[in-house]
């Protein structure tokens, strides 16, 4: 199981803090964590203002390097900032992520060939989340094929299905169940990830709904999460 530590994330303000005034053993000891209780990679998202991201992407490289040898999976919307993380890096990263906003499509896949990169797939586009499997299925196959047409091997593709909290429809965890086999069957060399605490937001005993999800998700074929 690929596991991506989820917790070097400026949107949880105690990250936050930590890079508004530059905390590099906060960091690290995040880093150090992480690795201790078995991830695979480790995400790097800034999550702080498109001018000061790129900058503040580089200093939490920087530092996590410093703490742990793990391959970071870096996580922006932000080509520039993306740039910077992969000038940093060590080792070969993981990018998260390409949709199939046009936007994305033009700021990040020219990065992929630029730096022979892993690289995570959302199935979304300009039209948001689809509600069908059949409808995130399309996405993903345009996706794919332009991810190899930029030299990527499937190998290299993780694909996020988009768990969705069941909390705001009873069908989504079955939803995400069959798009995860369709996938799999389609291209059985990529790699599925997600948000697994997704599914359980919003709900009451979320450890325990968060572990019979993800064990029936891995029975349909995920060998990844975000957690």
């Amino acid at each position: 199981m690929i596991i991506i530590g989820e917790k070097i994330n400026g949107t949880r303000k105690t990250v936050a803090k930590a890079i508004r005034d530059r905390d590099a053993d906060f960091i690290k000891e995040l880093a150090k964590s992480q690795e201790e209780a078995g991830s695979s990679y480790l995400d790097v998202n800034a999550g702080t203002a498109p001018v000061r991201e790129p900058e503040d992407m580089r200093w939490l490289v920087k530092n996590i390097q410093e703490a742990s040898e793990l391959p970071l999976c870096l996580d922006s919307a932000n080509p520039e900032a993306l740039r910077i993380g992969l000038e940093t890096v060590k080792q070969v990263s993981l990018i998260n992520s390409l949709s199939g906003e046009q936007s994305r499509i033009d700021g990040i896949l020219p990065l992929v060939r630029e730096f022979d990169v892993e690289l995570i797939i959302l199935a979304l586009d300009d039209n948001g989340i689809p509600e069908t499997c059949e409808g995130r299925l399309e996405i993903i196959h345009k996706l794919i094929q332009l991810a190899k047409a930029e030299g990527l091997s499937e190998k290299k593709i993780y694909i996020d299905p988009l768990i969705t909290a069941i909390s705001t429809g009873t069908e989504n965890a079955k939803l995400a169940f069959k798009t995860i086999k369709a996938i799999k069957e389609a291209y059985p060399q990529t790699h599925i990830t997600g948000g697994l605490s997704n599914i359980s937001f919003g709900m009451p005993l979320r450890p325990t709904i968060n572990r019979f999800f993800m064990a029936m998700a891995i029975q349909m074929g995920m060998d990844s999460a975000i957690i």
